[in-house]
């Protein structure tokens, strides 16, 4: 009898373990397939309407952030005392659209110079600001503020800081423009359509659903040359001015010598002076990880190839203005170089429209 019922403990005890397990890799799923960032674009009224257009924005809420009170009223927050913004709360899947479209859509409804004031709208609350939840995204935000500035002689005015307090707006304010089709917006219908067009099913990157294999770090060492491994798995950084790329001129393709994956072509390379190959931008941003790296008492921002994690190099602001002011300074080892004569053979054929 004894033995009957351990057995029947240990089978209940499984159960519970299978359960749990099960529970957790959905709720990791969930959390992979679902992100949420705030943006302060004026009056959220429209800011919320526009960003209910775009494919891969989930769900999206109206409230009031990052202020001095608790559980503040519309009416509070107008007196302009309270410290607060209207802001959009956006769920997103990061596996249909990149965090950094969303900024590049987001820029599009805003005078980034403008202080406390968009359109019509007037007072702190009208201020314009992303705020975050994770510490990743500050780094991507920081890039594509820095992008942004390039294009403006005034300073911006946009916010980047994390998520202190978010409130939810009173419900008449939710989904406001659905309830009110006529109702007051400062941003144009006209934006609306693109935000609906702008990542569209049809419109598909360059580099989106390519399959890679991510090898064990055993098949890496057995694959890659001594310098290969140290920057790509160790983050070290090979010589300048004695590398395979720094002054490779042919036209062709870039790609992460850990998985294959395309990620730079030469038409974005320049000659940078620095020693090693310089590129103004990716092929695509969701293609790399951009993260803050204090070593060796600098302050910089690390590239890493996002599905292989392989470390790239870093990217700077001194880059050429006509080209967007960025440089991405990159490792020669971590790349293999394709030329343009054989890209269709190995496979890299759909690229070649960016050579032309």
């Amino acid at each position: 009898m004894r033995k009957i019922s351990i057995i029947v403990l240990l089978g209940i005890v499984s159960v519970l373990c299978f359960t749990w397990l099960r529970a957790e890799k959905k709720k990791k799923t969930m959390t992979e397939d679902k992100k949420e960032i705030y943006f302060a674009g004026g009056c959220f009224w429209g800011t919320e309407h526009f960003f209910k257009q775009v494919r891969g924005v989930l769900a999206t809420e109206v409230g009031y952030a990052n202020g001095k009170t608790q559980n503040p009223t519309y009416e509070e927050i107008c007196t302009d005392e309270t410290g607060f913004a209207e802001v959009v709360k956006v769920f997103y899947n990061p596996k249909v659209i990149s965090l950094a479209k969303l900024l590049d859509l987001f820029y599009k409804t805003i005078d980034p110079t403008s202080l406390n004031k968009q359109g019509n709208d007037i007072g702190s609350q009208y201020r314009t600001g992303v705020y975050y939840v994770e510490q990743t995204d500050k780094v991507i935000i920081e890039a594509s503020l820095l992008r942004l500035a390039k294009a403006y002689a005034e300073p911006l005015a946009i916010e980047c800081e994390p998520i202190k307090s978010f409130y939810p707006a009173e419900d008449y304010h939710q989904d406001y423009l659905d309830k009110n089709p006529t109702g007051y917006c400062h941003i144009s219908l006209e934006l609306f359509k693109y935000a609906r067009e702008a990542n569209a099913e049809t419109e598909q990157s360059l580099s989106e659903a390519e399959p890679i294999v991510k090898l064990s770090d055993e098949e890496l060492k057995a694959k890659l040359t001594p310098i290969q491994y140290a920057v790509t798995q160790k983050n070290a950084t090979e010589p300048a001015f004695s590398n395979d790329y720094w002054d490779e001129k042919r036209a062709g393709i870039y790609v992460d010598i850990t998985t294959g994956e395309a990620l730079f072509v030469s038409t974005d390379k320049f000659d940078s002076g620095c020693g090693w190959p310089s590129f103004s931008k990716p092929i695509d941003e969701s293609l790399l990880l951009e993260l803050e790296d204090n070593t060796h008492n600098m302050k910089r921002i690390e590239v890493r190839s996002k599905r292989g994690n392989a470390h790239l190099g870093h990217v700077f602001n001194d880059g050429p203005k006509e080209k967007g002011g960025l440089r991405y300074c990159i490792n020669s080892a971590s790349l293999r170089f394709i030329p343009k004569e054989k890209m269709k053979a190995e496979g890299y054929g759909k690229y070649l429209v960016l050579l032309k």
